[in-house]
């Protein structure tokens, strides 16, 4: 019996890394992000495809290992000095995105006969472009050290940062009763987080413990890495936070502690295969049925995030002193719905703030986005280069 389980467990292995190796040769020489394929392969492996995942539940803890790892690497590859020196950009940009797109979320809403608290959660998870699929694109376009990529950063730099004050609010707004002591738990957790990210940036530099002794000991860095990661997450989860927020912070503090190269060379595998996992996971949720029945609603919030998400962005570049040209590219690149929405999603699930239709709708949603979103880019850059105003030569630098 064990044997046949352990087979069982094998040959899913074998067949998962198979595909994304297929996959991945694939969308390479297509120059789009692998992301698509781990999403795909979740659909075909899942329990609405083949159903080839034994133990489900076993997924998506490594999934959710997964996204925790994710808020890690974003936290220690994060400059607070350098993204508040943009902030004027960033806050408004993330501030005027958020704002909107909820009232994008209440009108879906209303027409859908929606709560209201879905319709926000909604508005929400559409606001947050997603930063693994517009950092390989930039590097890709040669676009991240001009100043159309260098806006585009800061603004998803700003996103990843927003997502903090959101989960704390879903935390504090969740469907189940909570008791005093509990909101007041949590308010004091956030209070912490922003003290310790004050201090961080006001101090500038963290000495880590031990870092003279691990400096050259690639295995000890590897579980110092993993210690501040997990405490993060731990203490955040007492607090009634996300664990995956309490691990941005671990990050920051090793970005402080000047340990971001040799954590990230540490770790890096770490991240590939766990993130992967995680949308392999998400993928493995989506309903194939529940998207040929909702077929309308989806394409309607589809056209809603592009267009959307791709006027706000484009109008907020533009007043940042780009050209129209640089500015239709930039809000082209932030149309879609990021990762780390599928973090809000699960959370607003959790919680019972999404009925099982809502987060249906919003991972199909998110998902649906992510692997459009390079098309409509493609897209944006031939109407750019065929329209005689908007066209030029090159990118604008500095």
């Amino acid at each position: 019996m064990l044997l046949s389980s352990n087979f069982a467990a094998i040959s899913a292995i074998s067949i998962i890394a198979l595909l994304i190796v297929f996959a991945g040769l694939i969308l390479k020489r297509l120059h789009q992000p692998y992301l698509i394929a781990y999403i795909f392969i979740g659909v075909l492996i899942g329990k609405h495809g083949f159903d080839l995942i034994q133990n489900e539940s076993s997924l998506h803890l490594l999934g959710e290992l997964g996204i925790i790892l994710l808020f890690f690497f974003i936290g220690m590859e994060l400059d607070l000095r350098s993204f508040i020196k943009s902030w004027k950009l960033a806050l408004f940009g993330t501030f005027a995105q958020i704002l909107i797109s909820i009232s994008a979320g209440c009108l879906i809403g209303y027409l859908l006969e929606w709560t209201w608290v879905r319709s926000v959660v909604i508005g929400c998870i559409i606001a947050l472009s997603s930063s693994a699929v517009i950092f390989k694109l930039l590097e890709e376009k040669n676009l991240s050290n001009k100043k159309i990529g260098q806006n585009v950063m800061s603004i998803l730099l700003a996103q990843d940062v927003a997502i903090a004050p959101i989960l704390i609010l879903l935390s504090l707004s969740g469907g189940e009763e909570k008791s005093t002591l509990s909101i007041l738990t949590t308010i004091l957790g956030g209070l912490f987080i922003i003290g310790i990210i004050s201090y961080i940036y006001y101090k500038r530099e963290i000495k880590l413990p031990f870092r003279r002794t691990i400096k050259d000991d690639h295995e000890l860095q590897v579980f110092l890495a993993l210690l501040f990661c997990s405490t993060g997450a731990l203490l955040a989860g007492l607090f009634g936070i996300s664990e995956a927020l309490g691990a941005f912070v671990g990050g920051l503090v090793m970005h402080a502690g000047k340990a971001t190269k040799w954590i990230h060379d540490a770790i890096h595998s770490f991240r590939i295969l766990f993130v992967a996992v995680f949308f392999i996971s998400v993928g493995a949720q989506i309903d194939i049925n529940f998207l040929v029945e909702n077929i309308m609603e989806l394409c309607l919030g589809i056209i809603a995030v592009y267009l959307t998400n791709h006027l706000i962005n484009t109008l907020i570049l533009k007043m940042n002193g780009n050209t129209w040209s640089d500015a239709i590219l930039g809000g082209g690149l932030l149309a879609q719905v990021g990762e780390l929405s599928f973090l809000i999603c699960i959370s607003a699930y959790n919680l019972d703030i999404l009925s099982k239709y809502g987060y249906n709708f919003s991972i199909s949603l998110i998902s649906l986005t992510i692997c459009i979103s390079p098309f409509w880019i493609l897209l944006t850059e031939k109407v750019i280069h065929t329209i005689p105003a908007l066209s030029r030569p090159q990118v604008t630098s500095e």
